[in-house]
């Protein structure tokens, strides 16, 4: 079970992080100056350098997003003069990519972070400066919209890239595109010059991922725990029913593949913060402001307090929960995660990813008067990052270019590099990773200067 501090602060994290955007800073610039861009997108690290690996090009806005967070964190201006420059000439692809569900990934990350720096006044912009990433993030939350699979008359999904039978949990995070889209005025143009809203499609996409993908412990199947995350809910599209869990990354569908279960507690719980600035007109036509809080808080709650029971002391989980070796390991709950083991990798990067929800989700549920679990869950997401950026798992070595180390990309196909004299994969970085720590780092540095918190959405 995880031991959460419940004394510590944001400040005191303040060393940490300082040496996280140092290391950060180099790791950045010895990639940018090493990769090939003929190769695609960077992924994964194998003996410390970064690979590509061709199954999706999601990551390439981690890269570029990198840089502008770095900039966020220290104010260096070579960082936003590359993640800027790298945005314009490498990302209109992803923009109008039809083909993947990971929209808000990539350009939420690169235009999503220039237009909010801009906004904020940290970056000089003009107004055309704006209105192009204004415009690229219309664009993407319109086709994000577009991959749509209909159910009934209101409910549906974004289909991931199996088609459009497959609904993945990873997709919650690309809502944040959708959300984008929506505040800046923008609507997908169907047939017959149909208007679909994309605040419509956010949310019967998020209550369907809620009905099938997310257990709630009242008795559907065998494997109904609260909290447990399915990574792929399958349907029969001749009728539109539902048919069964899946999964591509985890164990088994009946099992937590655990950085699944962190993109629906971080995505859920950043839904929150912009659906609570939305005018009651907004929401109306899909229930009501109340009815929707509750039902995406209820998710996020869920999946933090399965995470707080179902993960070693430290927080930081193994790759699912159902992985075969823990059976080996009976008391892996009662200990800090193993990264050398024998048995199971970790994955770091679900809980960089988990921590940010935990931030989010005890931000939120302090704003609506719950401040006891607010607290709660908003110490845990400082506990972890607590853990993570620090050795092990914080990449000191100059000449390994991941910052955080112990991601696991793809465990079933057996993508992640094994070192010599170990059995699992360990050691190696993600980019998803690496964005992540360097996201929930420029969070807990605003929150130890007393700052308000980056937002994906408009707040300016």
């Amino acid at each position: 079970m995880f031991k959460i501090d419940s004394t510590l602060k944001a400040r005191d994290l303040l060393p940490a992080l300082e040496d996280l955007f140092t290391l950060s800073a180099d790791k950045i610039l010895a990639l940018e100056k090493r990769w090939p861009r003929a190769s695609g997108a960077p992924v994964f690290t194998v003996r410390g350098k970064y690979t590509a690996r061709g199954w999706t090009e999601w990551t390439q806005g981690f890269q570029y997003g990198s840089a502008l967070l770095q900039f966020d964190a220290t104010d260096d201006s070579e960082f936003l003069n590359l993640g800027r420059n790298a945005t314009v000439k490498h990302m209109a692809s992803h923009v109008s990519h039809m083909g993947v569900h990971d929209h808000g990934f990539n350009n939420v990350s690169t235009y999503g972070n220039l237009l909010r720096l801009a906004r904020d006044r940290r970056i000089p912009a003009t107004d055309w400066e704006q209105h192009f990433y204004e415009l690229a993030l219309k664009l993407s939350g319109a086709i994000q919209a577009a991959r749509w699979t209909q159910l009934t008359t209101d409910s549906g999904y974004i289909y991931s890239f199996n088609g459009p039978h497959s609904l993945f949990a990873d997709t919650v995070r690309s809502l944040r595109v959708l959300a984008l889209g929506h505040q800046l005025g923008h609507c997908l143009m169907g047939e017959r010059d149909t208007r679909i809203s994309l605040l419509g499609r956010l949310l019967q996409h998020a209550e369907t991922t809620a009905r099938y993908n997310v257990y709630f412990g009242d008795g559907r199947d065998s494997y109904d725990v609260s909290g447990r995350v399915a990574h792929e809910s399958i349907f029969n599209l001749n009728d539109g029913s539902y048919r069964c869990p899946s999964s591509q990354q985890g164990y088994s569908p009946f099992s937590t593949w655990t950085r699944g279960q962190a993109w629906i507690l971080c995505g859920y719980a950043e839904q929150l913060e912009f659906l609570a600035t939305l005018p009651e007109a907004d929401l109306a036509p899909y229930g009501g402001r109340q009815v929707i809080l509750d039902r995406f808080a209820a998710v996020a709650i869920a999946t933090a307090e399965f995470w707080i029971n179902r993960t070693p002391t430290d927080g930081i989980p193994y790759w699912d929960t159902g992985a075969p070796g823990l059976a080996q390991m009976p008391d892996h709950l009662d200990r800090p995660a193993d990264p050398f083991n024998a048995q199971e990798p970790v994955d770091s990067s679900a809980a960089v990813i988990a921590a940010q929800g935990f931030l989010r989700i005890g931000s939120y549920l302090s704003s609506v008067g719950r401040p006891k679990a607010g607290r709660r869950y908003r110490q845990a997401g400082l506990t972890l990052a607590r853990h993570l950026f620090a050795e092990p798992y914080l990449s000191v070595n100059p000449r390994h270019e991941g910052l955080l180390l112990h991601s696991v990309y793809h465990r079933p196909n057996g993508w992640d590099y094994v070192p010599p004299g170990q059995k699992v994969p360990c050691g190696e970085s993600s980019m998803w990773g690496d964005y992540h720590a360097r996201e929930l780092g420029v969070m807990i540095l605003r929150a130890a200067h007393r700052q308000p918190g980056p937002a994906f959405f408009l707040t300016t």
